[in-house]
Order: C-alpha cells, then structure tokens, then sequence
C-alpha cells in the first residue's frame, strides 16, 4: 500500500498542506496577541487607573486623557510626602506629612519658614458659664481615625489624603475644593442657591470669635448640595473685595463622598470667585497639630431627643504678628490663616456671623430636602433642635466678651429659621435649622 502521496498527488497534497499551515500560524498568531492583551494580576491601583484611562482615551483621546492628565497632576499637587499613614474605619486615608510640607508651604512666602508657635490665647480664655445641661451635653474632640488607636508622629501634621474618587465626584477640577463662586453672603440668596439662618454682629472691629456647635448629621436632598454650621469672621464690602475666614462642621457628599459631619476651614479674599479654599486644598492653611486632621469625620453626633453633643470653636487674631489663628475644643490649636493671606482682614473684621447654611440647587424644580442643624425647626428647642451657644467675640483690647446686639436673620423663614436668647447658663445663644421642602416651603 502506497504510504505517500504519489507523483501525480504530489502537487494536490501541496495544496492541502500550505492551508492547513497558514492557518495553524494564524491561530497561534492570535493565542498570542490575546495572551498579550491580559492585564497583569499584580499591577498596581495606579497603573489599573492608568490603563482604564488610557483605554478611555484611545475612545475620547482629546477630553479623557486631558482629564486624567490634571487628576494625576491636581493628586501630586495635594497629597505630600508622608512619614505613615492611617486607615481611618469611615475609609479615609489619614497622612501624618512633615510640617514643611504641608501644602501651605508651596506659597513663595512660606518657603524655609518654620511653624509659628501659637500666641497667647485672649484675656477672660479660661472664663466659663455654668451650664445646667451639662449632664446632657458632650465636648467632641474625638475625630473617626482616632478609633484606629495611631497617631501621627510629632513633627508631622495630620491631613485627609485626596483621592481619585474625590475628584471624579467633583463638577469642576479647575474649582475642586471651592464653594461656588457667589457675590452676598447675608440677603436673600434666591438667586445664587445660598441659604442661611445666622446671627451676627457689625457694630464694631472683630479681633476673633468663639462659640460652642452643636454636632448633627443633616441629610442631603442631592449629591451636590452641602449643609453646614460655621463661625464666619468678615472684613470688606460684600462685592469682590470680601475677606472671609471660616471654621465650623459640614455635610457635603459632592466634597467627601458620605454623609458624615466633618471638620471643615475656609478662606477667601475675593468674595469665593478665585481665592481660597476648603481646608488643604489650596496654599492657604498653615497647620500645626498632628492630633487633628481638617477635613475628617467628627464623632459621636447628637440624638434626636437623646445626648447632645457640640464643638467649641474659637478664631483669634495675634495682636503680635496679625496671622488668625484656630483652636477646636479646650486648648487643642489647629493652625493659622497667616495675614499676608488678606487684604481687609489683615487688619481686622467688621462682621462675625455664627449659623448654619445650604446650597438649594432646587432639584426637580422644587425646593431641596437638604436639611440644614438637625432638620427641625427651633421652636422645638433642646434635645430636638440644633443650637450655638455662648457667643463671644475678641475686642480690640484682645478680649473675649459675649456677642452684644446679636441680631438674627433667616432668609428663607418656612424652609430655616433661628430663634435666640441669652441666660445665665449658655450666655448667648440660638437655635436654629429646618427640614427644607415642607408643605410651607414648596
């Protein structure tokens, strides 16, 4: 029997055979190119973010690889060097970064500085007013990483790490860590979506102020939206030239991706269009505490009808050097706002306002459900409402004294209002917040 292809089925045999290895070579072509294509298993979060990226950009080259561009670059920007770092429980990254590199520090101003110690604190500091809820009352200091039970290491400050997730939340890279751009802080705000409950003063020059904040966990009507309860110092006109430095609590999902009180600062000198900024997210706040990271969560919050719980802020301006300084609870300082930082406020405010605000972007067409203190209104007092008590402000003899001819100012009545009083036990006070949209306020 004949084996091989003879002479005459030799060129047929060729025929058959030159297919079969084309295409033997095409398979082993593509097992290849496939083989090649498998990502990694032990490639890092970065270079995983790098491929999605790219892979983006190869389908939207000009907008997607732009964009990542300025994520990485904005991320290397913000996040400094770290000496360790804290898993927080609520998630948050806390880096325990060299003083002098903290991002303050990148201002041509701050390079080769060294921390300012803080100055003396003002005249009637240690003087307190009894208070016949105390029992009902807690001081906050407690911030959620310190569950984890590390500090950071002296000669380090503590700082929320920026994420990725964080700027992909935000609607603007070119304004991430900015309130939106906006001329009134104090009249009806309709327009702008700004709305506030506050009591104030402006009958005379500012040196700093200090109140006690009650700690709640307002909800949120839309993602974008923020609810928060502050202590404004304010110099200027209420046109652009508006010098403002803010310390207080805030929800704002859009800013830290949860819903969760947090510690917040704040600075503008242009009425919020191009200056300043939350926390670290600009070269502004010069932080001296690692005990304290600006920007973390605050626990434990108050109870409807249950435990109360508040944080006592004070701002205070050096009579010696003029930076503006910030202390959070009993003797815990947590940095300065150095003066050349200001214009107006350089010299001294003109107005302190102590009160809660919310962005209303009217989802729906409707007033939002962003609730602003605890979401009740003040008429429900104690345990129910949100209040601030013991308004002081520092005078020019660098004093404390309680807040005179406080005057009071809702915007938006039917959505949060704000009724105050003084006594012997919280000095003066208000309460004050609302659900937002209610049957009153459509």
């Amino acid at each position: 029997m004949q084996t091989s292809c003879g002479s005459k089925r030799r060129m047929a045999c060729s025929f058959h055979f030159v297919p079969l290895l084309l295409l033997t070579l095409l398979l082993l072509i593509s097992s290849a190119s496939s083989t090649a294509a498998l990502p990694s298993m032990h490639s890092s979060s970065e270079e995983d973010t790098a491929s999605n990226a790219t892979a983006a950009a190869r389908l939207r080259p000009g907008k997607e690889l732009l964009k990542y561009k300025r994520i990485r670059a904005l991320l290397k920007k913000l996040n400094k060097p770290s000496l360790k770092t804290i898993q927080s429980p609520d998630g948050d990254l806390i880096d325990c970064v060299p003083s002098h590199l903290q991002p303050a520090f990148d201002h041509p101003k701050l390079k080769g500085q060294k921390l300012l110690d803080p100055p003396e604190r003002p005249k009637n500091y240690n003087l307190t007013i009894a208070d016949s809820s105390s029992s009902r009352v807690g001081e906050v200091v407690v911030q959620a990483w310190h569950a984890a039970g590390e500090e950071c290491p002296e000669g380090t400050v503590a700082i929320r790490r920026t994420t990725e997730k964080d700027l992909l939340r935000a609607s603007s890279l070119r304004r991430y860590g900015r309130k939106p751009a906006r001329r009134n802080i104090r009249r009806d705000s309709t327009s702008n979506g700004h709305e506030h409950a506050v009591g104030y003063v402006n009958n005379e020059n500012y040196y700093g102020a200090k109140a006690s904040v009650n700690v709640w966990s307002p909800r949120i009507g839309d993602p974008s939206e923020f609810s928060l309860s502050q202590i404004w110092i304010i110099s200027g006109s209420f046109g652009n030239d508006l010098n403002t430095i803010e310390a207080g609590w805030q929800v704002s999902p859009e800013l830290y991706g949860d819903s969760n009180p947090r510690f917040f600062t704040y600075w503008t000198t242009d009425a919020y269009q191009e200056t300043g900024c939350y926390n670290h997210n600009c070269r502004g706040f010069v932080q001296t505490t690692n005990k304290i990271a600006i920007g973390a969560a605050i626990t434990p919050e108050s109870v409807y009808n249950g435990r109360q719980f508040d944080i006592t802020l004070m701002l205070w301006k050096d009579p010696k050097h003029g930076h503006w300084w910030l202390e959070l609870g009993p003797g815990m300082v947590v940095g300065y706002w150095p003066s050349y930082l200001f214009t107006h406020l350089a010299h001294h405010g003109n107005m302190v306002q102590f009160g809660g605000e919310v962005v209303n972007t009217r989802p729906s067409g409707s007033h939002t459900a962003t609730q602003m203190g605890s979401g009740h209104f003040p008429g429900e007092g104690f345990d129910r409402a949100a209040y601030f008590r013991n308004l002081q402000v520092v005078d020019w003899d660098n004093s404390l004294i309680p807040a005179a001819n406080l005057k009071l100012l809702a915007d938006h009545p039917a959505c949060y209002d704000i009724q105050g009083g003084s006594n012997s036990y919280w000095g003066s006070y208000f309460y004050y917040g609302g659900p937002g949209r209610n049957v009153k306020c459509p």
